[in-house]
C-alpha cells in the first residue's frame, strides 16, 4: 500500500505555484500519487439528482481547477508520481472527446495517469452539461464502452443507446492508463468489479470501506481510499478513519492494508498541504 495527497486545486489555495510544489515535494517524499477532483460549478444550493434534498456547498467549490489540464500541467513538472483523478464527472463529458483527452494525458505522463471515473450526483451540474440525470448506470457503462472502443484498434465503430461513433481513425491510444470507478452503493461497487475498473471510496466510517472492500472483492484493478482530512499534531478523541495524530493513522493504515486498500490519500480541505506532504512522508518511511 501507498499514499498520496490531493493538489490544491479547490479555493482560496488552488494556485498554480502552489500546486507545482506540492506535487515535487509529494515526489521527492515518495509518494505515489497526486490527485484532482472536478467540480463544473457551486450553485446557491446543490440538489441531489432525483430527490428533493439540497446541501450547501463549501466555499471552495466556488473556484476549481479543471482536473485534467491540471495534471497535463503536473506531468510536465514530474517524472514518476503517479497522476489520479478522484473523480471525474463522466457523464458532463462527450465520450470520444474524453477518451482522446484521458489517452492523450496518459501518453505525455507516461503512463501515470489513475483516472476515478464517477456519474455526477449534483443536478445543476447535469443541467449545465446538458445531459440527463436519467443517464446514470446504464449510460455510464456505454460511455465507458464507447470510450474503450476509441482506444481500441482502428477503425473504430460504435453504436449505442446514447451514443454513436462513425467508423474512423482515432488516437492516440494509451498505454498504460489506470481507470477506477468513484463509488459507494453496493450496485456500484459491483458493477465497478464487473466492468474491470478499480475503486475509489470515501472514508466516512469503519464499515463502510469494509463494506466497499467486501463488495468489490476480488475485483481487476487498484482500492484507493479517500480520506476527506488531514493527519493533526495532536490525538483526536472523536474522528474518522485515517485522520488524527501520526500514531492513530498509522493504526488505521494497518487496519485498510487488512481489508485490501492499495492506496490512501487526503484531501486536507483548508489545511497546509505542504505540512500535510511532510505528515504523510513521515508515515511513509515507517
Amino acid at each position: 500500500m501507498d499514499l498520496g495527497i490531493s493538489l490544491p486545486t479547490f479555493g482560496r489555495q488552488a494556485d498554480p505555484e502552489a500546486i507545482v510544489r506540492v506535487a515535487q515535494a509529494a515526489e521527492r517524499a515518495g509518494l505515489g500519487a497526486v490527485w484532482a477532483g472536478e467540480r463544473l460549478l457551486r450553485p446557491a444550493e446543490a440538489a441531489l439528482a432525483g430527490t428533493d434534498q439540497t446541501m450547501e456547498l463549501p466555499d471552495t467549490n466556488a473556484l476549481a481547477y479543471d482536473p485534467l489540464e491540471t495534471l497535463a500541467y503536473v506531468a510536465a513538472k514530474t517524472s514518476t508520481i503517479r497522476l489520479g483523478t478522484s473523480v471525474l464527472g463522466t457523464l458532463f463529458h462527450n465520450p470520444v472527446v474524453l477518451a482522446k483527452r484521458l489517452a492523450t494525458l496518459d501518453r505525455l505522463s507516461g503512463g501515470r495517469a489513475m483516472i476515478g471515473l464517477g456519474q455526477g450526483w449534483m443536478q445543476q451540474e447535469f443541467d449545465a452539461a446538458g445531459v440527463s440525470a436519467k443517464r446514470r448506470g446504464a449510460g455510464f457503462e456505454e460511455h465507458l464502452a464507447a470510450m474503450r472502443a476509441c482506444w481500441g484498434p482502428d477503425p473504430v465503430r460504435f453504436e449505442g443507446r446514447f451514443y454513436s461513433i462513425p467508423e474512423s481513425q482515432i488516437g492516440p491510444k494509451p498505454t498504460g492508463l489506470t481507470l477506477l470507478a468513484g463509488a459507494g452503493a453496493p450496485a456500484a461497487i459491483e458493477r465497478a468489479a464487473r466492468l474491470g475498473l478499480g475503486l475509489t471510496v470515501v472514508v466516512f466510517a469503519w464499515d463502510g470501506l469494509r463494506q466497499a472492500a467486501e463488495a468489490y472483492g476480488k475485483g481487476q484493478g487498484p482500492l484507493v481510499a479517500h480520506v476527506n482530512g488531514s493527519i493533526t499534531e495532536r490525538p483526536l478523541d472523536e474522528r474518522m478513519p485515517l485522520t488524527g495524530s501520526a500514531e492513530q493513522v498509522a493504526e488505521d493504515l494497518a487496519k485498510a492494508r487488512a481489508l485490501g486498500v492499495d492506496h490512501v490519500f487526503w484531501n486536507p480541505f483548508d489545511g497546509d498541504p505542504d505540512e500535510m506532504v511532510e505528515r504523510i512522508r513521515e508515515l511513509n518511511t515507517h
